[in-house]
């Protein structure tokens, strides 16, 4: 009896038992609802093979992506106040700073790196969404701050590739106070002579789009990109006045001279080299000519 316990019975069951499937093999798109293998979403820089829809994009897949052979060096960024204010609402702050930073791998939502482009060195921050929605504290903006002090102790261009939902209100007014710090920065590579180019990801909003987001030499915008302010019921409530179809995507913005170009992503990488190389009067591109225009006709409008 024994025997067909402990060694029949257990094999009989995990003929019959159901095999889980990893819930990480398949990414639904948000705009199509297309099911998408992660290995080709991944080969498609999180572009919907379906709808051309841009989905967010990681830090690691953003600095892969822009930089020669996704070869890049990242630049430590000095610790900020953990809890300033002793913020608390349903969590406490740091408790919120530690979830955020164990599901990203990331100290902050800024990251800076600095490494070729097209074979010239560059500097790049990348802003992350998934932490706390990519917002601004204290330590995203010494991460912007310190990628144009790189930027200019190196004579590079200064690329920012922004994504966020605002200020961190956990830091109150001192998150407000990044906003000035990060626009002087700003005019220190403008006085310099250096590039600084802003790529502007969905969504960017908030306090990041009242400073550095749009204050570069070129801005550019990925397809559907939300890019704004105030949020649009906000704006209707306050003005009394439906608003456009497409306010504030990325689309609208270029035909109302916000942006200067929409560019897909599979083509940001030879649209920045080309841009930094008209900056900075270099010899043409070593990267393949572009076989799709840089501004796209527009996308379908991402599901609400």
């Amino acid at each position: 009896m024994n025997w067909i316990n402990n060694v029949v019975r257990p094999k009989i069951q995990r003929v019959f038992k159901k095999r889980d499937t990893p819930d990480n093999l398949w990414a639904k798109c948000s705009n199509c609802g297309e099911m998408v293998f992660h290995r080709d979403l991944l080969a498609a820089l999180n572009v919907c093979p379906s709808c051309d829809f841009h989905m967010k994009l990681g830090t690691k897949e953003r600095f892969a992506q822009l930089f020669d052979n996704g070869e890049y060096e990242e630049i430590a960024v000095p610790e900020a106040p953990a809890d300033p204010l002793k913020f608390r609402d349903q969590k406490r702050y740091p408790e919120r700073l530690k979830d955020a930073r164990a599901k990203t791998g990331r100290p902050d939502s800024v990251t800076v790196a600095h490494g070729a482009l097209d074979g010239i060195e560059t500097v790049i921050s990348v802003q992350d969404f998934s932490f706390m929605g990519g917002s601004l504290g204290i330590a995203a903006g010494e991460a912007i701050v310190l990628g144009a002090r790189e930027a200019l102790e190196r004579k590079t261009p200064y690329i920012v590739v922004a994504a966020a939902g605002g200020a961190r209100m956990q830091e109150g007014i001192l998150s407000l106070m990044q906003m000035p710090r990060t626009t002087v920065a700003v005019q220190m590579l403008r006085e310099a002579g250096l590039p600084y180019i802003v790529v502007l990801t969905d969504p960017t909003t908030g306090g990041v789009t009242a400073s550095y987001a749009m204050l570069g030499d070129v801005q550019i915008a990925e397809p559907g990109a939300l890019i704004g302010f105030a949020g649009q019921r906000v704006i209707e409530q306050t003005i009394r006045e439906k608003l456009p179809q497409g306010f504030q995507r990325a689309e609208y913005l270029l035909e109302h001279g916000m942006v200067d170009m929409v560019v897909h992503r599979h083509e940001l990488k030879a649209t920045l080299a080309r841009t930094i190389r008209l900056l900075t009067h270099r010899p043409g591109s070593t990267l393949k000519q572009d076989t799709l225009p840089a501004v796209r006709p527009t996308p379908p409008a991402p599901v609400s």
